[in-house]
C-alpha cells in the first residue's frame, strides 16, 4: 500500500464541553468525520469546523450517531428500524444542507460511537444505516470497521464502502475493538501508535492486546479527536508516514 487516509471525529465542541481541537487536527488529516449533532456539537460549531475543513481541502465526512447527547453516542440504543432511520437520515440531511451553503459537499459517512459498533455486528441495524445513506445520497461512500458487517450489508446494497482502523485504539485477537470500559483499549503513545500503524500499511497486520498479529485491511486510519493527545498521535502517524514514502491522501476525495 502506498497510500493511506488518516481521518478524525471533528465538529464535537460546545462552549461548555470542549473535547477536541479541530483547527491542528485539520491540518494534519485528510477527512473530517463531523458531527450531525446528535451525540455533540452545536450548528454554530459544526458549520465552523465544515468551513474549516473546506479551507484545508479536507475531505467532509457525516458522522451520524444515535439520539444520546448527554451520554456523547457512547451508549448502546434499542431503537427501531423506523426511528434509526429517520434519525439517520435527518442527520445526514442536516449536513449535507449546511456544507452546500458552504459550497462544498459530504463525501462519505461514518456513523459514531454506539452505533458505529452496533453495525459492526448486528445486521438488522446495518440495513438501516444503509438504506438511511442511500435515500439521501447514494453516491456516499460508507467508512466502517475492517471486517464488519456493515460493510458486507453495504456493498449488496450497491454503496461503495471504505474500510477503516484504529491507530489509538486497542485491538482483540477476533480484530473487533477492545471495549473501552477494559483497562489498555485506548492508546495515547504517539511514538508506539505511529509505529502500530506503519505495520499496519506496510504489512496489513496489528497487533492484538493479548500479544497475537491481527490481519487488518483498511484505506483509512482514524485518531480520535477526543483521545488524550490525539494532536500529537495524528502528527506524529503522519510524519512515520510519509517519512517511510507513504501518501496521505483522502479515500473519497474531496
Amino acid at each position: 500500500m502506498t497510500s493511506i487516509d488518516l481521518n478524525s471525529d471533528l465538529g464535537e465542541n460546545t462552549h461548555d464541553r470542549v473535547v477536541s481541537d479541530d483547527e491542528s487536527m485539520l491540518a494534519i488529516v485528510t477527512s473530517a468525520n463531523t458531527s450531525c449533532g446528535f451525540h455533540a456539537g452545536s450548528p454554530e460549531g459544526i458549520r465552523r469546523t465544515v468551513a474549516a475543513a473546506i479551507d484545508r481541502g479536507v475531505s467532509i465526512g457525516a458522522h451520524p450517531s444515535y439520539w444520546d447527547y448527554e451520554n456523547f453516542g457512547r451508549t448502546a440504543v434499542d431503537v427501531d428500524s423506523a426511528t434509526l432511520q429517520a434519525h439517520v437520515e435527518y442527520q445526514l440531511g442536516a449536513l449535507s444542507g449546511l456544507t452546500s451553503a458552504l459550497g462544498s459537499r459530504v463525501t462519505y459517512v461514518k456513523p459514531h460511537g454506539a452505533l458505529y459498533n452496533a453495525i459492526a455486528h448486528d445486521e438488522r441495524q446495518a440495513r438501516d444505516v444503509v438504506a438511511a445513506i442511500k435515500s439521501i445520497d447514494p453516491g456516499l461512500v460508507l467508512l466502517g470497521l475492517a471486517g464488519g458487517v456493515v460493510l458486507r450489508v453495504a456493498q449488496r446494497a450497491g454503496l461503495q464502502v471504505a474500510a477503516e482502523a484504529f491507530a489509538d485504539r486497542a485491538y482483540q485477537s477476533d480484530g473487533q475493538l477492545v471495549s473501552r470500559s477494559l483497562p489498555g483499549a485506548v492508546l495515547n503513545d504517539p511514538e508506539d501508535v505511529a509505529t502500530r500503524m506503519l505495520r499496519l500499511v506496510e504489512h496489513g497486520v496489528i497487533r492484538s492486546i493479548d500479544g497475537r498479529d491481527v490481519r487488518v485491511e483498511a484505506q483509512s486510519i482514524c485518531v480520535h479527536g477526543d483521545s488524550p493527545g490525539s494532536v500529537a498521535m495524528a502528527a506524529e502517524t503522519r510524519r512515520v508516514l510519509e517519512s517511510a514514502g507513504v501518501t496521505i491522501a483522502p479515500f473519497a476525495g474531496v
